[in-house]
């Protein structure tokens, strides 16, 4: 082992790297630094996703007095503030909760008028928490479709292509329903490539998909509508691409809290490979790939880090429980096989893996060796898709509870 990590355990410096790229996604600062001026009406601050509450503290801490709005956050993500609302709903199957939000939201920005502005928060998670199902859908409707794409692999892309669709708020409507009131849409960046139409379903941006694209994608993953809902998908009318969105900044991605982690590496000597912020596939085959790679780093090379982040699919074939990113630490852990000098972590910047109450979980070259002792079947509970119950036996789970911000996928490979 490099002599550095006989004092530095690898575990607590993939740790600290993590808490690193956390600190650097907090938003906070960064929304006081894009927070507009006063105009000569109202201003109201709106929001959806796992950031927003964190982002609302900020605008009242920025803005200098009182200002009114609603915000909505996951179950156990509300945070205390002053004057802006803060509700909570389910994520990632829309609820009654986010539905109530998204019409209190709705209508706020109709009562706008031409010299008011509307401050709108978004950030990850947002798609399922503005839930304002299109004319002649049903929310129990939305919700079935919602899980199916959910569990069939598909891209966030591909997912919040149809959200946009069969919606009343996503794909530029909300903005549309604020007009002529200026827009401000301020944007913590969950989606790999930052594109901020896909963010939250894009509810102040220009919608560049067709209905048709939607239907594509439910054909592709052999998702059904309810009858009549796909007719009205052909009818309905696009957003125009002559939409002005009003002012969109990214206040804050995942390079950031990339950059972060690497500064700390470089300063502890460790050489970084960077494989980008914007990895998709799916977990298993993604894990594969970094095997691969760790496993064929020299001797002399090391130590090395290895680094990337997006966000991995899982095709949920099994009963068990897990997320995107425990499935991918124990693919990896399977794909190693013990391999000497390796430990790695994987686990999402919001704190939350998939519907378990976990970030991720942390691997070293002991971990299969573990497992068998206790008679734990690595590939029969990769295979069932339990890859929670395989790190709660082993005690690899990282845990932070909520963190108030949604970078996406953290994924850090240590070659010693």
């Amino acid at each position: 082992m490099n002599d550095m990590f006989q004092t530095y355990p690898p575990e607590q410096f993939l740790k600290d790297l993590y808490d690193t790229a956390l600190a650097a996604a907090d938003p906070y600062e960064a929304v006081m630094r894009y927070l507009p001026t006063p105009v000569m009406g109202k201003t109201l601050v709106v929001g959806a996703g796992k950031a927003s509450a964190r982002m609302a503290q900020a605008v009242e801490e920025g803005w200098g007095g009182e200002i009114e709005g609603l915000v909505v956050v996951p179950y156990g993500h509300k945070l205390e503030t002053k004057w802006i609302e803060v509700v909570e709903a389910a994520h990632p199957i829309p609820d009654e909760a986010g539905v109530d939000a998204a019409n209190r939201i709705y209508e706020m920005a109709e009562s706008l008028s031409e010299f008011d502005q509307l401050i709108v928060l978004l950030s990850g998670g947002g798609s399922s928490l503005l839930s304002r199902p299109m004319d002649g859908l049903r929310l129990s409707e939305k919700q079935i479709i919602t899980g199916g794409l959910l569990q069939s692999g598909a891209r966030i892309s591909e997912i919040n292509t149809v959200r946009k669709h069969l919606s009343s708020i996503k794909g530029g409507k909300l903005a549309q329903a604020a007009w002529p009131a200026k827009v401000i849409t301020l944007i913590v960046s969950d989606v790999p490539g930052d594109d901020p139409s896909m963010i939250a379903s894009g509810p102040t941006l220009p919608n560049d998909s067709s209905p048709k694209d939607a239907l594509k994608i439910l054909e592709k993953y052999g998702i059904p509508l309810p009858p009549g809902i796909a007719q009205r998908l052909e009818a309905q009318e696009d957003v125009g691409q002559d939409f002005i969105p009003g002012e969109v900044d990214i206040i804050v991605s995942a390079a950031d809290a990339f950059e972060a982690a690497a500064r700390l590496a470089h300063a502890e000597g460790i050489d970084v490979q960077y494989l980008g912020d914007d990895v998709e596939g799916e977990a298993r085959s993604i894990a594969l790939a970094h095997a691969n790679l760790a496993m064929s780093v020299p001797k002399w090379e090391r130590p090395k880090l290895i680094l990337s982040g997006g966000e991995a699919t899982v095709s949920v074939k099994g009963n068990g429980l897990g997320g995107r990113n425990q499935e991918y630490a124990l693919a990896l852990a399977i794909g190693l096989n013990g391999a000497s000098g390796v430990y790695a972590l994987a686990a999402d910047t919001d704190g939350i893996d998939g519907l378990t109450p976990v970030a991720g979980a942390f691997i070293h070259p002991d971990i299969m060796k573990q497992a068998q002792d206790k008679n734990i079947d690595a590939r029969a509970m990769m295979h069932n898709n339990d890859s929670f119950s395989f790190f709660k036996d082993l005690g690899g789970h990282i845990t932070t509870g909520p963190t108030s911000t949604n970078v996406n996928d953290f994924r850090a490979i240590l070659v010693i």
